[in-house]
């Protein structure tokens, strides 16, 4: 079971194609679109019926709509239920999201004088709702409540809306989840299906509340929830579909540290893509030898999905030299990239579009999926190009700001009633004119 490796020079425009699309035809299936609306009229139809309904069906949960909130004293209680090491890691991954979120708010309201008189900023707000949907179903992910939680309290969201599928062994949302919501004061966590539980956010029901925006990832079906969100004047965050990674590195690197980080990502599911790039035959025929023990010895779930993702959509592409593994970065606009060169600040300057950059083999994703404070819920499907990663950020609503002297005014006033003139807005230039410019 070794990644498949294949020279990115003969690869023709189909599979070129297809390796640059990757999830986005699972995300774009007709069929799937009209299978999620049709979750959405139920929600209309039914409201928190529905919400049960597909709990029993997609979930096996069975639930009454008095019980899909969770109480407070099931909040309150879950870090006992924990034990001591997961609760220090939780409290060490949340502190490390703070810190990172706080700095990138610290610039987020600004005004500078760029000319005599002329006064222009920007003034950042809280959005006033959000919902967050937090994964379960492949496994537990208690970092994703972190990394969508902890920027939302952060920007001091005044209401966050969590959404949760309950484990199955249970039927109860998983209680690391429930022990990081409490620490950052979310008091609304609901046990819903993922992409129902969208629906009811977008669309408001008897107990959940509409929100003006919703993020997090997810399977194409729950990705494919958050974009039919827009028709009901619900944003959401393009796009976080099936984890991807690419690895850029040279013979410098240590083959079996680039097999483990390769794992790192494939382990997510049948649908990811894990990819190698590198100019060095040997350092590949390396990399694949150091990956199959290593993926044999995965537990069968996992080693399946890795297999696919080092298979169909991934594995080892073989490029001429760096120059041509960094055009083909750019152009794929990965979720997760790392670097792996002798000169990793050299390979990033040629590095223009990823979600995020690891530099170096001593920053692996998996410290930066969980404890770095890097954001790990990441635009994916190229549209790591025109989007970022869920910060502090992604939950502010930004006012430009201007103030104008006298003088600023006399500026700029003349060039804009000469343009307000070619553009036929006589009203514009009449405003312009009453103040004698």
């Amino acid at each position: 079971m070794k990644p498949t490796i294949r020279r990115l020079s003969e690869l023709g425009e189909d599979e070129k194609g297809r390796l640059m699309r990757r999830s986005l035809d699972q995300i774009f299936d007709p069929a799937l679109w009209a299978s999620v609306r049709s979750l959405y009229e139920d929600v209309a139809a039914a409201g928190d019926g529905a919400l049960c309904a597909a709990l029993q069906r997609f979930d096996g949960v069975e639930a009454r709509a008095d019980d899909l909130r969770v109480p407070d004293a099931e909040l309150d209680g879950a870090g006992a239920a924990l034990p001591s090491e997961l609760r220090d890691a939780l409290d060490s991954m949340v502190a490390a999201l703070r810190a990172y979120n706080e700095r990138v708010l610290r610039d987020a309201d600004w005004s500078e004088e760029i000319a005599p008189g002329v006064i222009v900023g920007e003034r950042a707000r809280p959005i006033a709702s959000a919902a967050i949907y937090v994964p379960c179903g492949k496994g537990s992910f208690p970092s994703v409540m972190a990394h969508l939680g902890v920027p939302a309290a952060v920007a001091r969201v005044p209401r966050v809306v969590v959404l949760c599928p309950p484990l199955r062994s249970t039927g109860r949302v998983d209680p690391a989840y429930l022990y990081i919501a409490a620490q950052l004061g979310l008091r609304e966590v609901w046990r819903v299906n993922g992409p129902s539980g969208i629906a009811a956010a977008a669309l408001g029901s008897a107990s959940i509340p509409r929100v003006r925006k919703i993020v997090g990832p997810g399977s194409p079906a729950v990705t494919v929830a958050q974009l039919l969100a827009a028709e009901h004047g619900v944003t959401t965050n393009m796009l976080q579909g099936p984890s991807e990674s690419l690895i850029i590195a040279d013979d410098s690197a240590d083959p079996v540290l680039l097999a483990c980080d390769l794992l790192t990502e494939a382990e997510h599911g049948s649908d990811s893509a894990a990819t190698l790039l590198t100019w060095s035959d040997a350092l590949a025929a390396a990399v694949a030898d150091a990956v199959e023990p290593r993926l044999v010895a995965l537990p069968q779930g996992q080693r399946e999905h890795a297999a696919a993702a080092l298979s169909d959509l991934g594995g080892i592409l073989m490029c001429r030299d760096e120059a041509e593994a960094c055009t083909f970065a750019n152009e794929y606009a990965v979720e997760h990239l790392q670097i792996a060169t002798a000169d990793p600040h050299a390979t990033l300057s040629r590095i223009d579009y990823a979600a995020e950059i690891l530099i170096g083999q001593h920053t692996p994703m998996a410290a930066a999926n969980f404890t770095i404070g890097v954001p790990n819920t990441l635009p994916s499907g190229g549209y790591a190009a025109v989007s970022s990663g869920i910060t502090a950020r992604t939950f502010l609503a930004t006012s430009s700001t201007a103030e104008l002297s006298a003088h600023g005014l006399a500026s700029v006033g003349p060039a804009a009633r000469v343009i307000a003139e070619y553009e036929r807005f006589p009203a514009h230039a009449g405003a312009l004119r009453e103040r004698g410019l």
